[in-house]
C-alpha cells in the first residue's frame, strides 16, 4: 500500500503538474493532499479542478478556511499583505468551487494492512494554524498531539520536508508543492522560494514502512509568465523569487 502527500499547493499549477508526473513513475494507490490549495498562486480554479480529477481525499488548511470566509483572514494568520491575493484568489472560484473546499476535512486517519496508524493534518491534529518542526520543542510537540492515538503523524502548513522521531511516533511534513520555502517563515520577513516541489510518498513494505520525502523541479519561468498574465495583486513578490 502507498500512499502520496501533497501540501501548499497555492495555486502553482505547473508545480503540481510536475509533482503529478512524478506520481505517475510512483505507482501510488491514493493521494492525500494536505491543505492550502488555492490561494496565492496564478492558477487557482484550474488547481482545484485538478484535484477534482485525482479523487484524493482532501484536507483543508488556513488559507482554505480563509477562502471560504475572507472575514477571518487575520485569526487564519493570512498576513495583511496577502488579503488582496486571497480575495483575487476567491474572485476566479465558482460555487461549486466553494462547495469543494467546504467539503475539506479537519483531519483523516488510516491505517496500513500492517497496523500502523496515519493521522493526516494541515497544522496539527488541533489547529490548521499550529507550526510543528523540527525545532519545535517536545513539551509543545506532547501537546499538539496530546489525546490523539497514532504511530505515525503528518502535515504540512511550514512548507519544509521533515522526518523527525518523537518517542514511538513518527512526525512528518510533506513539504510544499507550490510555495518551498528556503527556511522556516518569520513574521515580517518574506520568505523565498526554492525552484521545485516537494510532497511525501508512505509505503508499507512487508512489515517495514517506508518514507520518501521527494523533491521535483519545475519550470519556474512558465509560473512567472503565468503571473505576469493573470493580474494577480501580489505579482511582484513572485517575479523576485527563484
Amino acid at each position: 500500500m502507498r500512499i502520496a502527500f501533497i501540501s501548499d499547493i497555492h495555486g502553482n499549477l505547473t508545480a503540481l503538474q510536475a509533482v503529478l508526473a512524478d506520481l505517475e513513475q510512483q505507482k501510488a494507490d491514493l493521494v492525500i493532499s494536505l491543505g492550502d490549495v488555492v490561494t496565492l498562486g496564478p492558477q487557482p480554479a484550474e488547481v482545484l479542478t485538478t484535484l477534482r480529477g485525482l479523487g484524493c481525499i482532501c484536507i483543508s488548511g488556513n488559507h482554505d478556511e480563509a477562502v471560504l470566509d475572507p472575514e477571518r483572514a487575520a485569526e487564519l494568520q493570512i498576513a495583511d499583505h496577502l488579503v488582496p491575493d486571497l480575495f483575487w484568489g476567491r474572485s476566479k472560484l465558482s460555487v461549486s468551487d466553494l462547495e469543494f473546499i467546504r467539503s475539506f476535512q479537519a483531519n483523516h486517519k488510516f491505517t496500513f494492512p500492517n497496523g500502523t496508524s496515519v493521522l493526516c493534518f494541515h497544522g496539527s491534529p488541533f489547529s490548521s494554524t499550529d507550526l510543528i518542526l523540527s525545532t519545535t520543542p517536545n513539551e509543545e510537540l506532547d501537546r499538539f498531539l496530546n489525546g490523539r492515538s497514532a504511530d505515525v503523524y503528518i502535515g504540512g502548513h511550514s512548507h519544509i520536508q521533515m522526518h523527525r522521531r518523537h518517542g514511538d511516533k513518527l512526525v512528518l511534513n510533506s513539504g510544499s508543492v507550490g510555495n518551498a520555502f528556503t527556511r522556516a517563515y518569520q513574521p515580517g520577513i518574506p520568505p523565498k522560494l526554492l525552484p521545485w516541489a516537494e510532497y511525501a510518498v508512505l509505503d508499507q513494505n512487508g512489515q517495514a514502512l517506508e518514507v520518501e520525502l521527494r523533491r521535483v523541479p519545475f519550470n519556474t519561468s512558465e509560473v512567472l509568465s503565468r503571473v505576469k498574465e493573470c493580474g494577480l495583486p501580489g505579482a511582484e513578490w513572485w517575479l523576485a523569487q527563484y
